[in-house]
Order: structure tokens, then sequence, then C-alpha cells
């Protein structure tokens, strides 16, 4: 039997080798499982990274299943993926720390299948589950198997027709280096509409968080994720309505830091925190609890200092930056079960050879390491002797770190101060994934480099370039000038 291939529907074999918004869902669940956020808890700053990164692919994945559209702006996407055994051989690839290391790439095609292949192979992950997809379309393909792939023009096609040829288009985007002057110029515009559109909620948000504080008698209101302000004036608005209710229960509050985040509970460090998918009641019984927390606190701060005792006088703390925000149950547990460890296998440490340094524990790590800001970091499950070792063999490298530590902060202040007054900004502020060393060189930079007009704009120094939803501009920490080369 002959086929006539002049009558067969072109949009068959189309559909062929496409890929649904589900389908491409399911064979990206390999890369999901690599970088998802909730697999980076004890690693704020990867985490954060990851989160934002995310945001854009899906974005990015949700405009290519948009009917109609043509064109669109390649993206720039940086991951730390969780490392396994094949990955250890990929030598391209730099370690960021035992366990991940970090993955970039650039997204510019033009349909799901060539995306999702080329995120995969970018993170060394297999594809045979791409192509098992297509197999399973039905017998069609394999009839027309010869005539499934992208048609391939000669290059006089483009010239005689003005069509841009994607190939070109795809070399260009990767040769193009995106520099802070043009990015700005060209998002600029937008992102002051949008700090226009948002100054009403702004206003709202400074309202209202005045309003419950001085009504709660608050030490502070604060948000664990870069939230929208009208998802932030939501969850404050909720909290009004909590009090209209049950005003006597919420009087426990009272000198506490409110932290809207993931969970319900009482912080570590004895902030109450609400979780913004969790209903009313919840909320009313935590506030109702919140007296019998303050044993527990104790007992807590008892811990920490019976073992800053038995560790040379060493401090033990937690720092909500680069720590997940654990319940204050969860960190009495992990140090309970770590001052036991340590009665039952005495180490002769000098009671005051430690003094002045500082260490965090964490529940889900096997080999204690010196921060880069000073603070040891010690696995909950590191054995003593070990443990007593290390932390006498890094001492005083550790007092460097945090003499410097100290300096870095006063500089960053400082020159954090000194750029927004040069560029007129109303808000010059960084993610918590920026070190304070990336914070510095990126301030000196922007000092020295002329930008365009940012009259009372907000600018947050990033991992990427990007405009928020409420107007606020992203830049990354080591951005690109046209007569420069890429910070160090």
């Amino acid at each position: 039997m002959r086929l006539c291939w002049g009558k067969f529907p072109l949009n068959h074999l189309v559909q062929a080798r496409a890929l649904s918004g589900v389908e491409a869902v399911n064979a990206l669940r390999p890369f999901y499982f690599a970088v998802h956020p909730d697999f980076f808890g004890r690693h704020p700053r990867e985490r954060e990274v990851n989160e934002n990164s995310l945001k854009r692919l899906n974005g990015y994945l949700e405009n290519l299943q948009k009917p109609g559209l043509r064109s669109h702006k390649p993206a720039r996407l940086t991951f730390y993926v969780r490392e396994t055994i094949q990955n250890f051989e990929n030598e391209q690839e730099s370690i960021k720390e035992p366990g991940f290391r970090t993955v970039s790439f650039t997204l510019d095609s033009k349909d799901l299948r060539s995306t999702v292949l080329g995120i995969l192979n970018s993170c060394s992950l297999s594809t045979d589950h791409v192509q098992s997809l297509s197999d399973n379309i039905g017998s069609t393909k394999t009839a027309t198997s010869s005539y499934n792939r992208p048609i391939k023009w000669d290059k006089t096609f483009y010239s005689f027709t003005g069509y841009k040829d994607p190939e070109e288009e795809l070399e260009q985007a990767q040769k193009t280096e995106i520099t802070i002057i043009s990015w700005i110029q060209s998002n600029q515009h937008m992102a002051q509409k949008k700090m226009s559109n948002s100054i009403p909620l702004r206003e709202e948000l400074e309202r209202l968080k005045t309003e419950l504080s001085n009504e709660l008698q608050l030490s502070n209101v604060r948000w664990q994720r870069s939230w929208g302000i009208a998802h932030r004036c939501g969850q404050l608005h909720s909290l009004g309505r909590l009090i209209k209710h049950n005003c006597e229960s919420l009087k426990n509050a009272k000198g506490h830091t409110i932290i809207f985040t993931d969970r319900t509970g009482v912080s570590a460090a004895g902030h109450v925190m609400l979780g913004t998918m969790d209903v009313h009641h919840h909320w009313t019984k935590l506030f109702e609890r919140l007296p019998n927390y303050y044993i527990l606190q104790r007992k807590l701060l008892q811990l920490q200092d019976r073992i800053g005792h038995l560790l040379g006088g060493i401090e033990v703390v937690h720092i909500e930056d680069l720590q997940p925000l654990l319940t204050m149950e969860e960190q009495y547990s992990v140090l309970d079960a770590f001052c036991k460890k340590l009665l039952n296998r005495r180490v002769p440490v000098h009671p005051r050879s430690l003094r002045g340094l500082q260490m965090i524990l964490e529940n889900d790590s096997f080999v204690p390491r010196l921060h880069e800001m000073g603070h040891f970091i010690i696995p909950a499950v590191c054995d003593p002797p070990s443990l007593q070792w290390f932390l006498l063999a890094n001492a005083e490298k550790a007092r460097e770190k945090l003499k410097r530590k100290e300096e870095l902060k006063i500089e960053e202040q400082e020159l954090t101060q000194a750029c927004k007054d040069s560029a007129s900004l109303s808000r010059l502020y960084k993610e918590p994934s920026v070190s304070c060393e990336q914070m510095i060189n990126c301030c000196r930079r922007l000092i020295e480099e002329p930008l365009p007009n940012l009259l009372g704009m907000n600018l947050c120094i990033s991992h990427y370039y990007s405009v928020l939803q409420d107007g606020d501009l992203c830049i990354p920490w080591n951005w690109k000038s046209s007569n420069s080369t890429l910070a160090t």
C-alpha cells in the first residue's frame, strides 16, 4: 500500500513528537526531584536560588504552551542539583559543597520537548523516558518516523523570505552577554509601571503592619519567603480578623516577633510562626499555648549553656538566615541528644579554650566544617573525640574569620548606603543567598558604573535578572558591564 504524504495531515506529524504540558511535567520529574527546594532545608541559600529559578522555569514552560506565541526572551537559570553517583564522573560541573553541585543553562527552545531534553541533558539526567513518551503516541509514528523531525531550510530560504533563522537566533542568544545597562534600559519602564501600581498596596501594608504591631504590642512582623505585597496584605488582614474574634488569646503575643511562614509553631529563637496555609483554628491554639513555651525555652537555653561548658565555653547559636526555621521542640530534641552524647563520652577540653567562638548543630550532615563567616557547623551525630580535635585545630582560624566578619558587616553597610545614595534608590537590599563579600563586590562596582536614573526604585541584589511583581528590580551580584569582565 502506498501512502500519499501530500494528503497526510501535517499537524498529525507535529503531534507525534510534541509533548503536552502534563507530559512535560512528568518528563521533568527526575529534575524536580534533584532540585526541589524541600530537599535543601539545611541549605537556605541554595534553597532560595532553586525556588527563584523554578518560578522562572515554570513561567517559561507556561509561555511555551500559550497559543500563538511566536517569540520569547532567552532565560539563563542556575540550579543546585543534588549529587548522585553518576554525577561525580562529570568533571565539567563545579562542586559547590558535598551533596550538590551548581548547574547553569540557557532556555531558548520554542517547544516543550526540546526544552525538557535540554534541561535534563544540562543536569546529566537520563532522557530515555522522554523518548518513550514519543514512542507511546501510536503506530502512526512508526510509519512516519523518517518525516518526524523539524524542517531544516537552506540559508537562502531565510534570505529570500525575510524570516529569522532559528539556529542563528539561538547562537546569537548564547553569545550575547546580558549587560546591566542594557537590561535596566529594557526593563525600567515596566518596573516603574509595576512600582507605581503597587504604591497603594505598599502603603496599605505599612499601615496594617503598624496597626497590628501596636495593638498586639509586637516586637516585629516578618515574612520567611519573598511573597508579593498583595499576599502579605492578605496575611495581615487574616490576622486582623482573628484579633476581632479571639482578642484575649492574642494578648499572649505581647513582645514577640511574628513570622509568616509555611508552618505554625514557635521557632527555636522563640518567635511565633504562623503557617499561611493553616486555618485560624491552628493560629488560635498556638496563641493559647504560648505561655507553656516559656518553660521549654528556659530548658533550651540551659541545654545550650551546658553544651558550651562541655566544649570549652563555645556558644551554641541558631542562625535563621543559614538554617531552616526549626520549631523549639525540634531544636530541643537535637540539643538534648547531642548533650547526652557529650556526657557519655566526655572529652578533655579546657573550660575557656573556645570562649568567644560559635557553633550551630545540624541534624542531616556528617562532617564538621568551619563556615566562611567564622562559626562551626557541627553534625549532631559527630563523634566527641573527632569533634574535640576539629574544634581545637580550627579555633584560631575561626577567630580570624569572626573578626573579619565584623569588618565585612561594617563595610557592607557603608557601601550599601553609599550605593543607594549614588543611584537615588528608595531601597537597596539583597537576598539571603547573597553573601556579605558578594554584596560588597557588587556595591563597589555599582558606585563606579554610571547607571541609568533609578530615582525612587527598589533594587534587589540576587543571582539573576528579574522584575518582581511589585516593581523591584533584581540583578545578579556578579553583573556584567559592556566594558568589563565578569566579577570574581
